[in-house]
């Protein structure tokens, strides 16, 4: 049911026309009388249930809910899939600017990102970055017509690391995948780690792509270390606690995800996850609104939506907001829009863009159930706090976003 779920959401891109005619006058400022919004993911790889399919489907939601239309123009989303390469999303992008999107959300991951963000700025197209996690997004590599909607690998690791250490776990050994992804949460999670009088004993780099552990976790269990702080993410994430779990290193060693959601606890279950801490911009269980858009969702993807696919709804959907605010479809006038307008959905509640484009919104420590503690197939954590904007992200006097005024 899993597999008929992806290729439902992998399906061609279908425009969701008006209800009416469309409306000439209204429309003329929407380059080509239509906004075409392109889903760049991880649609069949290892990180395809956290973000992915489940992004298409999320995209779609949000179009159909506001209408299908913006300005008597119909909107269209079109999906992409990385297949695991940077240069493959960067060739989707190209071609994508070539026929007219408009703007391009989720990019995959950092590598892509990076990219992508460059190349849209060069070709006034807007990047909304919602999987991936690099935060020199909004630092280095800013342009003025693109955000960071989600977390960043300063926020998740800088919040997750100061309440681990602040509990007295200080000796950590990191098990790291070898990308510019996986390094950067390393390095803030170290500097935390260090800053508050921990010591890092050790790491262990991995491929992508990578299914056995043993030899990382047996460096892990060697160094004397109370945390195993996991700088990695879906498939490789959820097998490393699978073996962390079969080979007994949870005797004396306490698993720290730097980035996870509730697709992995869901996969392994609780038994192998139980009192995990992570953190997250969002969890399906924790209002009346974040429950009723998740209940929606399930019934389309046939799982909860991570945090990933609720951003790519609340994106969307600020971005149609804009549109129709502004009259056009022209990023610039689009993003100073946008960045205007507080952010106001079910996932995000008086957020704003700041210059650099970083979307400050509050983080929310996770720590998993146990199994007594579920009430059922999806109950799977619990918020146990919540780290304000302005502690979880970089701030702007760290900056070297050229945007950010001195």
């Amino acid at each position: 049911m899993r597999v008929s779920a992806r290729l439902l959401a992998f399906g061609i891109g279908v425009a969701w026309a008006a209800a009416g005619p469309l409306v000439a006058p209204a429309a003329a400022q929407i380059s080509d009388n239509k906004v075409r919004i392109g889903i760049l993911g991880d649609m069949s790889g290892p990180n395809a249930d956290q973000h992915g399919p489940g992004d298409v489907v999320a995209a779609r939601m949000a179009v159909e809910d506001f209408g299908g239309s913006v300005r008597g123009a119909p909107v269209e989303i079109l999906p992409g899939n990385l297949l695991g390469g940077p240069d493959v999303g960067v060739g989707i992008a190209r071609r994508w600017f070539d026929e007219g999107v408009d703007a391009v959300f989720s990019l995959g991951n950092s590598a892509v990102a990076i990219a992508v963000q460059g190349m849209a700025a060069e070709r006034d197209r807007i990047t909304i970055a919602t999987s991936a996690g690099t935060d020199v997004l909004t630092n280095k590599a800013c342009t003025p017509v693109s955000a960071h909607w989600t977390f960043d690998t300063y926020a998740l690791p800088v919040s997750l690391a100061s309440a681990i250490v602040g509990n007295g776990s200080k000796d950590w050994f990191f098990l790291t995948i070898d990308y510019a992804f996986g390094h950067a949460l390393e390095t803030q999670a170290a500097r935390v780690v260090q800053a508050a009088g921990g010591r890092v004993l050790g790491n262990a780099l991995h491929p992508q792509g990578t299914s056995d552990f043993s030899a990382q976790l047996s460096q892990a269990q060697s160094s004397g270390a109370n945390v195993l702080g996991l700088a990695t993410s879906g498939a490789p994430l959820t097998n490393a606690l699978k073996q962390f779990q079969e080979f007994g290193l949870a005797r004396t060693m306490r698993p720290a995800a730097l980035l996870t959601d509730v697709t992995d606890i869901h996969a392994l279950g609780l038994e192998d996850t139980q009192g995990l801490l992570w953190v997250s911009a969002f969890y399906w269980d924790q209002d009346e609104q974040t429950r009723a858009f998740s209940q929606r969702f399930v019934k389309l993807h046939r799982a909860m939506p991570t945090m990933f696919q609720a951003s790519i709804y609340s994106a969307v959907s600020h971005y149609l907001k804009a549109i129709a605010a502004t009259g056009t479809d022209e990023a610039k006038a689009v993003m100073t829009q946008m960045k205007a307008t507080p952010i106001e959905d079910f996932m995000t509640h008086g957020a704003r863009i700041r210059e650099d484009g970083r979307v400050m919104r509050p983080m929310y420590l996770m720590q998993v159930k146990t199994p007594a503690e579920s009430r059922g197939e999806w109950d799977l954590a619990k918020v146990v706090g919540t780290v304000p904007a302005e502690k979880a992200f970089r701030p702007l006097a760290d900056s070297e976003c050229p945007l950010v005024k001195r």
